[in-house]
C-alpha cells in the first residue's frame, strides 16, 4: 500500500523535474552565454549568437591575463575583499556577543537601533565625506582605503545577522567555559565559534560578494590603475566609442570565478556541519 502511494504520481513528478531542469537553464542561460561568447573569436561574436562555439579559442583569456592590467586588478580586489571579510567576520563576532550576552547594559537598544539605522542611508552619501576624509589623510589610491571602507559598510548588517544566531546558542556553554577558568575572547573563539560556524560561514559569504562587488567606492578612491579593482577595470573595456566584447566576456568568466568557488567551498562545509548537528549522538 505504502509502495503504491509513493508512486501514484509519477507524471506529476516528472513535470515537477522537467519544470525545475528549464527554470534552471532558464535562469542559467545568460551566464552560459557569456561564457559561450568568451570562447569566441573576436570576429564571430555577433555572428550566430544563440549558436554554440563555432570556432573555439583561448586567445581571449590570453590576451586578457598577458596583454591586459587584468590580472592585477584581479589581485588587488581578492587582497582588498580578503582582509576584510577577515577583519569584518572577526569585529562582528565580538559585537555580536557582547549584545547578545550582556541584555541589561545601558543603551543596548540604542546602539542596536543605531546599527540597524545605518543600513537605511545610501552609501552614495558617504563618498564625499568619505573621499576628503582619506584625502586629508593621504590614504588616496591606498588598497587601505578600500578596506577600511568595506569594513565599516558591511559591520552592521554583519552584526545583526550574528546577534540573531547567537541568540539561539545557550548560554551553559559560556557558563562551564568560565567555570573552566577561559576569558572572554577564548570563549568567543574556542567554544563560540565552532558552534556558529553556520552563521559565520553566512556572514563571511555576504560580507566578501558585497566587497567583491563594490563600485562606487572603487571608482572614487582608487584613481590609479595600478590600484583599481576587478569592478572598476572591467567597465574600463567599455570604451566612449568602441567595446573590446571580447575581453569584457573573458573577464567576466574570471571575475565570477572566485565569488563561485568559495561560495561553493563554504556552502558544502555549511551543509556539512548542519549535517553533522542533526545527527543524534
Amino acid at each position: 500500500m505504502a509502495k503504491d502511494s509513493i508512486n501514484s504520481h509519477p507524471v506529476r513528478d516528472l513535470l515537477t523535474v522537467v519544470f525545475g531542469v528549464g527554470l534552471l537553464l532558464l535562469l542559467a542561460f545568460p551566464f552560459l552565454w557569456v561564457v559561450i561568447i568568451s570562447f569566441r573569436p573576436e570576429s564571430e561574436i555577433f555572428t550566430r549568437t544563440f549558436q554554440l562555439i563555432t570556432t573555439f579559442t583561448l586567445d581571449n583569456y590570453a590576451t586578457l591575463l598577458e596583454g591586459s592590467p587584468f590580472p592585477t586588478y584581479l589581485r588587488n580586489s581578492l587582497f582588498v575583499c580578503t582582509i576584510a571579510t577577515v577583519v569584518a567576520v572577526g569585529i562582528s563576532m565580538i559585537t555580536a556577543y557582547g549584545f547578545s550576552r550582556n541584555r541589561r547594559f545601558t543603551g543596548r537598544q540604542t546602539l542596536l537601533i543605531l546599527v540597524i539605522a545605518t543600513q537605511l542611508f545610501p552609501f552614495v552619501i558617504l563618498i564625499t565625506p568619505l573621499y576628503a576624509t582619506f584625502f586629508s589623510l593621504g590614504m588616496i589610491n591606498n588598497p587601505l582605503a578600500l578596506v577600511i571602507s568595506y569594513i565599516a559598510v558591511n559591520l552592521p548588517f554583519c552584526i545583526y545577522m550574528l546577534l540573531g544566531y547567537l541568540d539561539t546558542i545557550p548560554r551553559d556553554l559560556d557558563d562551564a567555559a568560565r567555570i573552566d577558568g577561559a576569558s572572554t575572547l577564548q570563549i568567543i573563539f574556542r567554544v563560540i565559534l565552532p558552534v556558529a560556524w553556520p552563521g559565520i560561514v553566512t556572514v563571511a559569504v555576504y560580507a566578501f560578494v558585497s566587497a567583491w562587488d563594490e563600485f562606487l567606492f572603487a571608482l572614487t578612491l582608487m584613481t590609479s590603475d595600478e590600484n583599481k579593482t576587478v569592478p572598476v577595470g572591467l567597465a574600463g573595456f567599455f570604451g566612449e566609442y568602441t567595446t573590446q566584447w571580447n575581453l569584457v566576456m573573458a573577464a567576466s568568466v574570471i571575475s565570477t570565478l572566485p565569488t563561485l568557488i568559495i561560495f561553493m567551498f563554504l556552502q558544502r562545509k555549511l551543509v556539512s556541519d548542519l549535517s553533522a548537528g542533526a545527527v543524534k549522538t
